[in-house]
């Protein structure tokens, strides 16, 4: 695997000061299968935070390469005829494009005129681009441009060319890039055929943590075109420009890419539920077993608030993974549109089964367009029933008071960390394993602005990775920098990381660890989803 590095050794992390506990089993006084929000039957699939940072460029399609989920259930919906229900092509008309646009010829890559060229030096010129955090290019492997976070990729051509020839040359050698440092920024690649994927980057996330973002990225276009599609566009015409096909799809990246530099959800691998009353959990899955029960063809019932999940209701045998719930999360949060309208639409889920697609009704609830209902089918042609299960389902919410409920969960913002009752702990995340759920309190001092939390979360990105690294995973970590001290502490079924005031002692901040852990214990039938019902 190639990396080539021109990194400098300027770091702001001391890692003098750096730590690494190997605290003993009498020292943690817990037992090893302890773990605050698990459950006997999870609502997800359990990940390790580093799930993604081990599936290596080799055995991607391995990892993929499975049975069809949707392709089995069709065939146990013996009373509704589905053989429909996968389409060969992916759903263009319903996407605003022409069917007939696949077998049409793709045009060449047009010469670079004066007028693009003074347009691609004035966009790689400008400090407002080269200066940004984060960039994505998606480009695909005869170099045509896809995607660009930031400015157009019609003025990045040149520079799509130049990230082409560098993975060609480097995979003519039987190798491939991986990454280049260059000063603080970190050049991150990801060769998903057909596509190449960079990351540019000089925050504090890892190489591994970037190719988790971007593995992320690859999936959002899944999510739109299967991978089967996308792999039979490119088989026919690998100079194909993907970008007729993904029309109106740059939203979901670009959202998709604010998330990944701010939403722990994604450096954790799990999911952040709303801290909600356990009665009304389960008034609220019940509800929807009951309706969604009826109609055989839903595979998944969800409730979420905000980027938060309040309840989700699965067919028997069948999980849904975190990465795929993420990919839902940024579908609502990043359209108005769903706010106006019940939607009706297709969307692949990467991890379930990434040669299908599933049938998502969209809705909000009542006039706030606060919670989002999604119920999602192997059937294309059930909009009508799920449009009336909808509504038993809002009558049934309102009767018991459940949206009411719901909204004084997320005015309230969650729980304070002075809620917590540990003086020394400023901010924390912590993670089930089993569950692939997480629990956060919401922002307080010091870290109230956009600053104070990119800040925070660079050093939970810093622990994150030196904790998970395959090379030394560790179980316990301690850095005491110059604004807080860090704790990592991982255990067979949790992960947990703190933020604590500057001068705290090791000792106190083990200890404060142990509590945070049992304060989540007698919380957690309010912070997570401890059960729901099967349909």
């Amino acid at each position: 695997m190639a990396s080539a590095s021109l990194e400098n050794q300027n770091n702001d992390f001391d890692s003098s000061l750096l730590k690494d506990g190997k605290t003993t089993e009498d020292e943690i006084d817990l037992p090893k299968d302890f773990e605050p929000g698990a459950s006997s039957a999870s609502v997800l699939l359990s990940t390790r935070s580093f799930e993604e940072e081990n599936v290596s460029d080799g055995n991607f399609e391995d990892y993929h390469r499975k049975s069809s989920c949707i392709s089995e259930i069709e065939k146990r919906v013996s009373d509704v005829e589905l053989n429909d229900s996968v389409s060969d092509e992916p759903p263009l008309d319903e996407r605003g494009k022409n069917k007939d646009e696949l077998e049409t010829k793709s045009e060449a890559s047009l010469p670079l005129t004066e007028e693009l060229y003074e347009d691609e030096c004035d966009e790689l010129n400008d400090p407002s681009w080269k200066y940004k955090k984060n960039h994505i290019f998606i480009l695909s492997e005869a170099g045509k441009p896809i995607y660009s976070r930031h400015g157009s990729e019609d003025h990045l051509a040149t520079l799509m060319g130049v990230i082409q020839a560098l993975v060609s040359f480097v995979q003519s050698s039987g190798d491939m890039i991986r990454s280049i440092h260059a000063g603080d920024r970190k050049f991150v690649f990801l060769h998903r055929m057909p596509l190449i994927l960079v990351a540019v980057s000089s925050s504090k996330a890892s190489v591994p943590q970037l190719l988790g973002n971007l593995t992320y990225v690859y999936n959002q276009i899944v999510s739109v075109l299967t991978m089967s599609n996308l792999n039979k566009i490119f088989e026919k015409r690998s100079n194909f420009d993907l970008r007729r096909l993904l029309g109106g799809s740059e939203k979901f990246l670009d959202r998709l890419g604010d998330m990944l530099d701010t939403d722990p959800s994604f450096l954790l691998s799990a999911v952040n539920c709303l801290s909600l009353d356990n009665s009304i959990r389960e008034v609220i899955g019940q509800t929807l077993a009951q309706y969604c029960g009826k109609i055989k063809s839903i595979v998944f019932s969800i409730v979420l608030v905000e980027n938060q999940l309040v309840t989700l209701v699965r067919m028997k045998k069948y999980y849904l993974h975190p990465a795929d719930l993420h990919i839902l999360m940024n579908l609502v949060s990043s359209s108005e549109s769903f706010k106006s309208v019940e939607t009706w639409l297709p969307i692949c889920l990467p991890k379930f089964d990434s040669s299908g697609f599933l049938h998502g009704h969209i809705s909000y609830l009542d006039e706030t367009n606060k919670v989002c209902l999604l119920l999602l089918s192997v059937d294309k042609d059930k909009f009508f029933e799920l449009k009336e299960c909808r509504n038993k389902i809002v009558e049934r919410l309102k009767k018991y008071h459940c949206l009411d409920a719901i909204y004084k969960s997320v005015n309230s913002k969650g729980y304070s960390i002075s809620q917590v009752g540990i003086t020394e702990v400023r901010h924390f995340l912590y993670k089930s394993r089993s569950a692939a759920q997480f629990t956060m309190p919401g922002m307080d001092a010091p870290y109230i602005t956009s600053d104070d939390w990119m800040h925070l979360f660079g050093l939970y990105q810093y622990l994150h990775h030196r904790m998970c690294k395959s090379s030394r995973p560790l179980k316990m970590l301690y850095y005491s920098g110059e604004r807080e001290t860090m704790v990592g502490w991982h255990m067979q079924g949790f992960e947990l990381y703190a933020a604590f005031e500057p001068l705290v002692t090791k000792t106190d901040a083990t200890n404060a660890m142990k509590k945070i852990v049992h304060w989540i214990k007698k919380e957690e039938d309010k912070l997570f989803i401890m059960n729901a019902p099967t349909i």
